[in-house]
This record gives C-alpha cells, sequence and structure tokens, in this order.
C-alpha cells in the first residue's frame, strides 16, 4: 500500500467529516442515505453557529439572516480549529477573520475590530491569574507615593472605530479620527466591565505597565512633562482621582511600598 493511501476506514471518516463542513462542495458519501446525513449536517453546524451567536452578540445582530449563516458557514467550511473545546471557538473564528477571510464586498469595515472586542468579554470572563494581592501588595496603600500594582486582569485595548458604542442604532460608515481607547477589566467579583481611556489615562496605565517599580506620582510628573502642562500639580491630582477609581473598580489592586 503507497505510503499516502489511508486505510478505508479513515478515508470513509475524511468524506463523512468533508460532507458536514462543506456539503454544498462535497457529496454524501457512497451508501449513506442524504436523509441520515442531514441530521449530522444540521447538528453539527447548528452547535458551532449557535455558540458564534451567544460568543458575538452584536455582530449576529447588525447582520442580517442570510449575511451571517453565510459568514458562519464559510468559517465552518474553511476554518480547520487547533483545538477541541468549545470554549475556543471564538478565538478560532477570530482567527478565521484575522487570517483567512480577506476583506469581502460587505463587509462591516469594523468587522475584526467588533468582532475582537466581543471576543475580549468572553476571554476575560473566563481568563486564569494569580491575585498579586495574596503577596506583598497592600490594597489601601497611597497611590502617588507608592508603586501601583495592576491586575493581570485588566486589558488595554485600541481601536480604529467606537466598537463599545456600536449597536443596531448606531453603526459607523467611517473610522474616528483618533483611535478608541478602552481598559476592559474583571473585578472581584469576576464581573467584566470596560472604561473608555483618554490620552491621560491610557498613557498612565501604559507607564504603570512598562515599569513595575514605577510610582504613581512619578508617572504622572512624566506625563506632565510629556504635555508640558502649565500646571503638573493639575496632571497629578487629575491622577490620583484616576487611580482612587481603578483601586474601586480593582483595576488597580494595592501598591509596593518604596
Amino acid at each position: 500500500m503507497p505510503a499516502t493511501a489511508k486505510p478505508a476506514f479513515m478515508q470513509r471518516q475524511y468524506e463523512f467529516a468533508a460532507h458536514i463542513r462543506d456539503p454544498e462542495h462535497h457529496r454524501v458519501p457512497p451508501d449513506l442515505e442524504d436523509r441520515r446525513m442531514k441530521i449530522y449536517r444540521e447538528l453539527f453546524y447548528n452547535n458551532v453557529e449557535g455558540f458564534l451567536a451567544n460568543s458575538f452578540p452584536v455582530l449576529h445582530e447588525l447582520m442580517d439572516d442570510r449575511d451571517w449563516h453565510a459568514l458562519a458557514r464559510d468559517f465552518y467550511a474553511r476554518h480547520h480549529s487547533h483545538s477541541p473545546l468549545f470554549l475556543e471557538i471564538p478565538r478560532e473564528f477570530l482567527t478565521y477573520l484575522e487570517q483567512e477571510r480577506g476583506e469581502r464586498p460587505g463587509d462591516f469595515p469594523f468587522l475584526l475590530e467588533l468582532a475582537h472586542y466581543e471576543w475580549v468579554e468572553l476571554a476575560l470572563s473566563i481568563a486564569e491569574h494569580e491575585d498579586p494581592r495574596t503577596t506583598s501588595v497592600n490594597p489601601q496603600g497611597d497611590l502617588l507615593a507608592g508603586v501601583p500594582v495592576l491586575s493581570t486582569l485588566a486589558w488595554p485595548l485600541s481601536y480604529r472605530y467606537p466598537v463599545h458604542q456600536i449597536s443596531p442604532e448606531f453603526i459607523p460608515a467611517a473610522a474616528g479620527e483618533q483611535n478608541t481607547w478602552l481598559l476592559v477589566y474583571r473585578d472581584s467579583d469576576d464581573e467584566v466591565g470596560f472604561i473608555e481611556l483618554n490620552q491621560v489615562s491610557a498613557r498612565l496605565f501604559a507607564l504603570l505597565q512598562e515599569d513595575a517599580g514605577r510610582s504613581g506620582l512619578e508617572a504622572l510628573t512624566m506625563i506632565a512633562g510629556e504635555l508640558q502642562h502649565p500646571d503638573p500639580d493639575a496632571v497629578v491630582e487629575g491622577g490620583k482621582q484616576i487611580l482612587e477609581e481603578w483601586r474601586r473598580r480593582d483595576i488597580v489592586v494595592g501598591t509596593l511600598e518604596q
């Protein structure tokens, strides 16, 4: 038997799976009734499509039924998933959008960004992490004098479109003049939320994230200098309020005292 030949039962399995994934281009395997295959076709596709609809509810709501099922079926037929876990389907769908689908007429210009934003909410809800408050972090520490410790469940995001506002009532036709900066987080009650960041808060989070030894005051003083702000104390005071709000939301879990 040639090295590339498959045993008959394996060939049968491939034919069976190919038809279920893409019945338009793969016929029912020989000696099998279409009536019976229809049960498998509908069962498998409906499971995957339903999981996509629940994972990407805004995208699903925006699209008409024909376009949504065309998208779901194209993913189902073309994408080869690398995980057998249902919870990984949204990540696989995102990979399909990023690497395989390409730009197509009729697609929303924000399709990929909206899908990513919706995926982040699911990914964050199931993400595992080690709570830094079990180590040497002071939950009530001084956020200016001390070093603010960021939660590992706070993820900064940047989009060309205001994805957090998109709905059937608001469908942007073009990207904004400036990027939309969001901070998506999971609090101590395992609730996922988001905050829209401005220039100062986005920079503050980035500075604290890139240097785990930088105090709140050092970070805010640096920002005031970058802005060439005429009143650096106002920047520091405003930044302190941002840090306190982040602590209330469990984005900042405390401080490392210097």
